[in-house]
């Protein structure tokens, strides 16, 4: 019984440090952030973060992984088995990526990469590979299959993907710098809805254009 409580515990670390890590690089930003800051914050050593870390980059690009690619990989799963309208399938999408920015704490992780992405090339390097590109991937397919199903009209997809996903970039920055400054909280979850109602007359097969 002992081993089996301990085991749960170290398997509980390595998102005890990820979420700490989280919270510190809120606060401090990255580069101002210390392996010994995240250690104090989960209530650990510093010695154990590297048990499951090699550096505090490992530790951003888990989290990356954790809160953002692995969510994206489930977008992709839905897409894969969708079987209805191409306009439902994005607005399903859409929803589910805006309301993930809306209310997830690792909205934080694209404005720290914006701040710092010139003194760690590296990390900005991953998040295009990683993050960036498998995000557009998945709109350009979502593109890509209204048009050939006759229910978008024919824009190149690489820009089409692009307008996708600006406006939750907005938010993301929105939320994370300027939203202390307002008089009333911003309705988040409105600016979504215009955005795909907006997004999905533009895309619609038949449209006018001016």
């Amino acid at each position: 019984m002992k081993s089996q409580r301990w085991q749960r515990r170290k398997d509980a670390r390595a998102p005890e440090i990820l979420e700490a890590a989280l919270a510190c690089f809120a606060d401090r930003g990255f580069a101002a952030t210390r392996m010994d800051d995240i250690a104090a914050h989960a209530g650990i050593t510093k010695g154990t973060i590297y048990l499951y870390f090699e550096s505090k980059e490992a530790v951003f690009k888990a989290l990356a992984r954790q809160e953002v690619g692995a969510r994206l990989a489930a977008m992709t799963g839905m897409v894969d088995s969708f079987d209805g309208a191409t306009a439902d399938l994005l607005r399903l999408v859409l929803s589910n990526l805006g309301g993930i920015v809306r209310t997830s704490d690792a909205v934080i992780l694209p404005r720290l990469l914006l701040a710092e992405a010139g003194n760690f090339p590296e990390l900005a390097e991953f998040w295009r590979r990683e993050i960036i590109d498998h995000g557009l991937s998945l709109f350009e397919r979502i593109i890509r299959r209204g048009v050939a199903r006759g229910e978008f009209r024919d824009l190149p997809p690489q820009h089409a993907a692009r307008l996708c996903v600006a406006p939750l970039l907005v938010m993301a920055l929105w939320r994370t710098v300027f939203s202390k400054f307002d008089t009333e909280p911003y309705d988040y979850q409105g600016l979504i809805d215009c955005h795909v109602e907006t997004l999905l007359r533009g895309l619609a097969a038949g449209g006018t254009r001016s």
